[in-house]
């Protein structure tokens, strides 16, 4: 698959990362804010709202990344694949928690379990995005 320049651009990838980050972060919090005004409803819609975002924004743009970029990282530095295979694993790592997040929500609703998850994904995702942008840019 062809990548775009994005990907391939520091700034630009960063610039990726840091609004979907910030975008999950607000929204995580969101769904905590509205837990606490006791609106059970509204508690489901943020978060169905918020998990969507992970898989639209954030999963996705994993998903480019693996479809091609990653390939071109290798090919060019094949001493890479370690670390491409590290940051595949938190790419599946992320997706795991979303669907945890998911299946704990239909089975028992809102628990402590599934904030902590919701928290785990924004530690994953910040320090994968850290290791990314140092280990993948810094020959370019």
């Amino acid at each position: 698959m062809a990548v775009g320049p994005s990907l391939r651009q520091l700034h630009s990838h960063k610039a990726i990362h840091e609004g979907g980050l910030s975008g999950a972060e607000s929204k995580t919090a969101d769904v905590i804010a509205i837990l606490k005004m006791e609106q059970p409803e509204k508690a489901n819609e943020a978060l169905e709202d918020l998990l969507d975002y992970w898989e639209t924004r954030i999963i996705a743009h994993a998903d480019s990344e693996e479809d091609g970029f990653y390939q071109e990282v290798v090919e060019r530095n094949p001493e890479m694949q370690y670390k491409i295979t590290q940051l595949i694993r938190d790419h599946d790592l992320l997706k795991i928690l979303v669907a945890d997040i998911r299946s704990m929500h239909q089975e028992e609703g809102f628990s402590i379990g599934i904030l902590h998850r919701l928290q785990a994904l924004i530690i994953v995702n910040e320090i994968h995005s850290r290791d990314e942008e140092k280990y993948l840019f810094e020959y370019e």
